[in-house]
């Protein structure tokens, strides 16, 4: 049977370069209003907090509509594809944080720092930005990639809804252990607090609402009127964070623009390793191509609106931790495609020799 082949849409299919243009308007705004620049930067919910209020507002405009998608009604999903999402979890949070924390050190403290390329103490923080990063598994994009590989959506859902439980306990935890290791001393309190304010709380509110709007409206209105409606919300608190943040970092850029080349490349190796590691384990264990795919870029892809903003949270608007996340941002997308280009590509190959239908419900 032929497989359908599936699109992005027009804002998601040219998100690289709306990002490279959000990047550019906001260097080029950090450039010529410096002031404006220090003045937002430094505007906090309350003194020492570290949650800045600009940054705050629109990561939560654009996570809360995330997070409205999860239904975690489909967790049954895991008692049907065990497999699936057994390997998932463990590249999640077994192998990618940790995976990541040794490339960061090999490339940014071995090979960069010897060069003469970048500081012990730039190093450090750049490392600190990319356990961040690789820290929460993705939970908005997954959807995008998964509809590109023709993925099983039961699967996907069931797949976010756990990684967004499991975020709630583990993602302070790891990144205290991990950065704490690299040397930079992490606030227990300013971790959770950014926890609280960007997984928790948005979490629950988009629960409440979800159950609230589905009972008062039915799912069908849910879906396909009130998720449609936000999506320009997302879309466009997505773009303004970007611009805002690239502003914030417009010294930074400017200064250290060899730094994001050299940052990109623990970043590209660890969204292939992690890829490739999951879609490895998929077929070993003869899950169906239609877990696998998904499966392998959930293991692949990161949480970049909230590594962002704990990253700026816990080390401020123009640390080279937050540079180090926003480069994660700059990557993810093209290389991403790639993988989902991959996948689709060697679906006769996974397929042979395993047993492995396209589709199944036991995996």
């Amino acid at each position: 049977m032929k497989q359908e082949v599936r699109h992005l849409d027009f804002f998601e299919r040219y998100l690289t370069i709306w990002v490279l243009g959000c990047m550019a308007i906001g260097v080029t705004l950090g450039m010529l209003f410096p002031e404006a620049s220090r003045t937002l930067g430094a505007l906090e919910f309350t003194q020492g907090s570290h949650i800045n209020a600009p940054i705050a507002v629109l990561i939560w405009l654009m996570i809360y509509p995330m997070m409205l998608k999860v239904d975690f009604g489909g967790l049954r999903e895991v008692v049907r594809k065990p497999k699936g999402l057994a390997i998932t979890l463990v590249v999640n949070w077994l192998i990618k944080p940790f995976s990541m924390a040794l490339l960061g050190w090999i490339f940014l403290h071995l090979f960069f720092r010897n060069l003469g390329l970048m500081t012990e103490e730039a190093a450090r923080d750049y490392n600190a930005g990319l356990i961040i990063l690789a820290a929460a598994p993705c939970t908005a994009m997954v959807f995008v990639w998964s509809y590109l590989t023709n993925g099983d959506s039961a699967y996907t859902l069931a797949q976010v809804a756990v990684n967004d439980l499991i975020m709630l306990f583990l993602f302070a935890p790891i990144v205290m252990l991990l950065v704490g290791v690299t040397g930079v001393v992490v606030p227990a309190q300013v971790l959770i607090a950014s926890v609280v304010t960007f997984i928790v709380l948005p979490l629950i509110a988009a629960f409440a609402s979800r159950v609230f709007l589905i009972r008062a409206k039915g799912k069908e209105w849910f879906e396909q009127t009130f998720l449609q409606a936000l999506k320009p919300v997302t879309i466009g608190a997505l773009l303004a964070t970007l611009a805002l943040i690239f502003m914030f970092q417009s010294r930074n850029i400017r200064e250290n623009w060899l730094a994001v080349v050299l940052i990109a490349v623990p970043i590209t190796i660890q969204v292939y390793f992690n890829a490739g590691i999951t879609y490895w384990l998929m077929k070993i264990f003869r899950v169906p191509h239609n877990v696998a795919a998904p499966g392998s870029l959930i293991g692949a892809s990161n949480f970049f609106e909230l590594a962002v903003a704990v990253a700026i949270t816990l080390f401020g608007t123009q640390s080279g931790a937050a540079l180090a996340t926003i480069v994660g941002v700059l990557v993810e997308v093209p290389v991403m495609l790639s993988v989902c280009r991959i996948c689709v590509g060697s679906r006769s190959w996974y397929q042979a020799n395993t047993g492995s239908p396209a589709t199944s419900v036991d995996g």
